[in-house]
């Protein structure tokens, strides 16, 4: 195959109806919660007692209402954390919620949170960790089977779930316990029960890890990528025209190139993964008091640079040991989600007429005739993704001048702009792309 060709299949390579309403859910929260907020660590032991766990002001619709005012539309509870403690009364272990002190072992944070979730009007999720530092069982055979039964506790007990989110966190230091997770019966089992819920790995099936915790995404974030990096999605091409003999092993997820010409030319088949950029409101993924909340700046940089390029934003809100969210983080998502609305609430779209021109088959423009004299700010494009990724780069002006210059633009693609004068004209050029063009919607903001 050479390459127009393979270009062509490339930007012909599509999502699944659940990686679709995954982009469209865009931006939801992560909630660590478990004995670590008791013990002041990251990273739990394993052995902690059964005991410290006590959320004695437990209000989990306070969580619902302080993400939703950020504008989030989903919760991923951390259900089970490294050190193996279950929020839920887990029939597979003692290290549970059933043996704390909090509703004298009666309660289940999983399905609290669940339930007011489903009050909230947003979705609800699950994160169950691999690695379990209190398992008996771990790294024997008999822990896939430990794994999968509360696995399944999770996906039949609590509802629809629409994220299940596993890493590949593994072992105990140097020569701590290995295990080898079997990630293939616990997709089976997620799609059995949860057909509809999108599935959280380092490595796919349906959404990957952008390669950091720090909240940064690529200059061009790819949802097609190589099979050598998202080996659990679904081949729909054929091998590049340089995959004969060629050597992938190097490739990871923190790589700049991943779904780049330099990079897919050599893969043996390329599959659709988008990217989850995930961060802590604070330093921290538990609650820790000496934290504060990022700034504003930090969070709404992280907004453009996630839900703003091709990925969706999993932001981490920490409970304090009461259960409670500190009012200094409930604070700032209302501050986040006022800033989000300011820049993007419907007050500040301008509208417009727009003339596309094809130049060839994988190069056009869009003239855009603005309603109004406006000073723009942010110009938001989308592809049709139902049908492939395929700009590889454009640029925007206003007038004559060159006021922005891009990458890929996916599922949403926010650009931020500072048009020198009041515009009533702009051009969007795609100077690049894997197959006709295919653009959904631009939006246009004003200061």
């Amino acid at each position: 195959m050479d390459l127009k060709q393979y270009l062509k299949s490339a930007g012909s390579v599509k999502p699944t109806v659940r990686q679709l309403n995954w982009f469209e859910k865009g931006f939801y929260a992560f909630i660590h919660f478990t004995v670590n907020t008791y013990t002041n660590l990251e990273w739990g032991l394993g052995n902690e007692d059964e005991r410290i766990f006590d959320p004695y002001d437990l209000n989990c619709d306070e969580w619902v209402e302080a993400v939703k005012s950020a504008g989030m539309k989903g919760i991923v509870l951390t259900a089970k954390h490294h050190d193996g403690f279950c929020l839920w009364p887990s029939a597979y272990t003692e290290h549970s919620v059933k043996n704390s002190p909090w509703k004298n072992g009666k309660g289940d944070v999983v399905l609290e949170c669940a339930q007011a979730c489903a009050r909230g009007g947003i979705e609800f999720g699950v994160y169950l960790s691999p690695w379990d530092r209190n398992s008996k069982y771990y790294g024997t055979p008999e822990y896939n089977d430990y794994y999968c039964n509360q696995l399944t506790e999770l996906l039949t007990n609590y509802g629809k779930l629409f994220h299940i989110w596993f890493d590949n966190a593994c072992g105990e230091g140097e020569n701590g316990k290995k295990q080898v997770y079997d990630f293939e019966r616990y997709i089976a089992l997620i799609r059995k029960y949860q057909p509809e819920a999108t599935i959280y790995n380092d490595y796919g099936p349906d959404v990957r890890w952008c390669g950091n915790e720090a909240g940064t995404s690529r200059r061009a974030e790819w949802a097609t990528v190589p099979t050598e990096l998202c080996f659990r999605c679904e081949a729909q091409t054929g091998p590049g025209p340089l995959a004969d003999a060629a050597d992938m092993s190097y490739i990871r997820n923190w790589d700049k190139n991943i779904g780049e010409i330099s990079n897919i030319m050599y893969s043996k088949a390329l599959g659709f993964a988008g990217a989850e950029i995930d961060m802590s409101i604070r330093p921290g993924w538990f609650y820790h008091a000496n934290e504060e909340p990022h700034s504003i700046e930090r969070l709404f940089e992280t907004y453009l640079n996630s839900y703003g390029n091709n990925a969706c934003f999993n932001l981490n809100i920490p409970p304090m040991p009461s259960g409670r969210f500190d009012p200094r983080d409930i604070k700032r998502l209302k501050e986040f989600g006022e800033a989000i609305n300011d820049a993007f609430g419907d007050h500040k779209k301008v509208n417009y007429t727009v003339t596309r021109k094809d130049i060839n088959d994988t190069q056009c423009e869009f003239e855009l005739s603005l309603d109004e004299r406006a000073d723009v700010r942010y110009i938001e494009l989308r592809e049709n993704i139902s049908q492939g990724q395929r700009i590889e780069s454009f640029l925007i002006f206003d007038g004559e001048s060159r006021i922005f210059s891009g990458f890929t633009v996916g599922n949403r693609k926010i650009c931020p702009v500072k048009s020198e004068k009041n515009s009533d004209h702009l051009k969007i050029l795609i100077t690049a792309a894997r197959n006709t063009v295919d653009m959904r919607e631009i939006t246009v903001y004003k200061a």
